[in-house]
């Protein structure tokens, strides 16, 4: 073979050598950016055995951004020069919308904002596990259940209230609470953990259901120091109030949903794995009475129960936790009226609730050691007779409403001493803090999302409530 028919082949052979080359890189690139495609769009695992044994879903009834960020500050250790990371800051991966279906516009209630989470359907406001034409829809606890797995509810609200519903239920008015309360046995028993308040919708004339629940197997506790010593492998109901539970802040344990979600877990472990749903109901009712002193402490309560599951997972590594709001509450304002400053530091002091203070102060004269007690920081002269004054206002509108006739009575609200006296305690505390609040209603921001465990990289980035649920049903084997 001559020099030149080995210069030919020598030739094409290293036009071959980087063609191969060339198509082994651009597959590389192809197959990178596919991966790169699939994480940025929360990529879902093919195997079931990728899947997490144990889900908790964990709501933060009303918790917007403003909470989560004043509790930072409500948190912070006010001897060091940094502001401490807390339980929430480690676990941020994104924020979620929440607006219902058309028909209920763009600011959602619980029920509809609850149904989204647990079906991942729009649904209108009030709707309990159902669609915009009432018919049922499949949640996922309720799915979770026939999976093989366990399932349980841990709320500080009653437990037939509009976030627990909706994981449990399906009704057309979250307000139908006696019926709701009776599907949880008349449509089949579909939580082996219900711990909560709604002993008068569980105890009633008509119809005593927990009698039902123990007929078919349940252990019943009407006192939470009962939690500590469950009987194993038995069904456990506990109600602990007639409706929804104290205030923490007025609660013997001031962490009592830590105290019912430490009980679950350890109840509904197994080796199917479980599904539980974990509620702090009462920031919400905070947010609705405008009332920041009640809601820090419902949040220092969640903020533990985090840190408890954060531990968990470390313990159980097959478990996924996802935390966020059905909703904001209050359009709350970390400082107000054009100040630049926020003082949470009378809020670390507080020993009760506004609610529980005004009702004392109520049924008693007004005076600065008094009020100084209750509030468990100085008052000052002025700040009491702002007190004095909305008690002896209301005193008098209670007077001027007695001397009504019956008919005219039958056509106002009555006056309350108690209720104008804790609206006085709010602002006297709103004051001192520099907290602002817009509305006594929801709003319609976007709420954060947190997770952490097995699969939490599923719920990064900006994402709607609904995909919160359409990930759980994937990662429990719904196609």
């Amino acid at each position: 073979m001559n020099n030149k028919t080995l210069t030919i082949k020598a030739n094409i052979m290293n036009k071959l050598f980087s063609t191969t080359l060339i198509t082994l890189a651009l597959s590389a690139c192809t197959a990178t950016d596919n991966t790169n495609v699939n994480a940025s769009n929360n990529s879902i695992p093919n195997n079931s055995h990728n899947s997490p044994k144990n889900i908790i879903m964990v709501v933060g009834d009303g918790m917007g951004p403003a909470y989560t960020t004043a509790y930072r500050y409500f948190n912070d250790n006010p001897e060091t020069k940094v502001i401490e990371e807390t339980i929430f800051d480690r676990h941020l991966v994104g924020m979620a919308s929440t607006y219902p279906a058309r028909v209920s516009g763009f600011v959602t209630d619980s029920a509809a904002a609850a149904t989204a989470l647990s079906t991942g359907v729009k649904s209108y406001n009030g709707a309990i596990g159902v669609d915009v034409d009432k018919k049922p829809i499949e949640t996922v606890l309720e799915w979770a259940k026939k999976q093989g797995k366990k399932a349980g509810v841990v709320v500080t609200s009653q437990v037939n209230h509009a976030t627990p519903a909706s994981y449990l239920a399906h009704n057309e008015n979250r307000r139908n609470y006696n019926a709701i309360a009776d599907s949880y046995i008349d449509d089949g028993i579909k939580a082996d953990v219900i711990l909560g308040g709604g002993w008068q919708y569980f105890i009633r004339e008509d119809r005593n259901l927990v009698n039902e629940f123990t007929s078919a197997g349940f252990h019943y506790l009407d006192n939470p120091k009962g939690l500590s010593s469950l009987p194993q492998e038995k069904p456990v109901l506990g109600l602990f109030a007639d409706d929804g539970l104290p205030w923490a802040l007025d609660d013997s344990n001031k962490h009592r949903l830590l105290t019912m979600t430490q009980a679950a877990t350890t109840q509904l472990e197994n080796n199917d794995g479980y599904f539980l749903l974990v509620e702090a109901s009462q920031i919400d009712w905070a947010g609705h009475g405008n009332d920041i002193a009640a809601a820090m402490a419902e949040m220092a309560d969640l903020a533990k129960t985090m840190e408890y599951l954060e531990n968990y997972v470390k313990n159980n590594p097959d478990t996924l936790v996802v935390l966020t709001a059905d909703h904001s509450t209050g359009g709350f304002t970390i400082a107000a009226e054009g100040k630049y400053e926020w003082n949470p530091e009378v809020l670390r002091t507080m020993k009760r609730s506004p609610h529980n203070i005004a009702k004392k102060l109520a049924a008693k004269d007004i005076t600065i050691k008094e009020t100084s007690k209750l509030l468990n920081f100085k008052v000052t002269q002025a700040e009491i007779r702002l007190l004095q004054q909305a008690k002896y206002q209301a005193s008098e509108q209670l007077v001027k409403f007695y001397a009504l006739d019956e008919s005219a009575q039958q056509q106002q609200v009555k006056p309350s001493i108690e209720t104008t006296i804790y609206i006085a305690v709010k602002k006297l505390i709103d004051k001192r803090t520099n907290s602002g609040w817009t509305s006594n209603g929801h709003t319609a921001v976007d709420v954060p999302v947190f997770a952490f465990g097995k699969n939490s990289e599923m719920f990064s980035g900006k994402i709607d409530n609904t995909e919160i649920a359409k990930n759980i049903f994937t990662l429990l084997g719904k196609k």
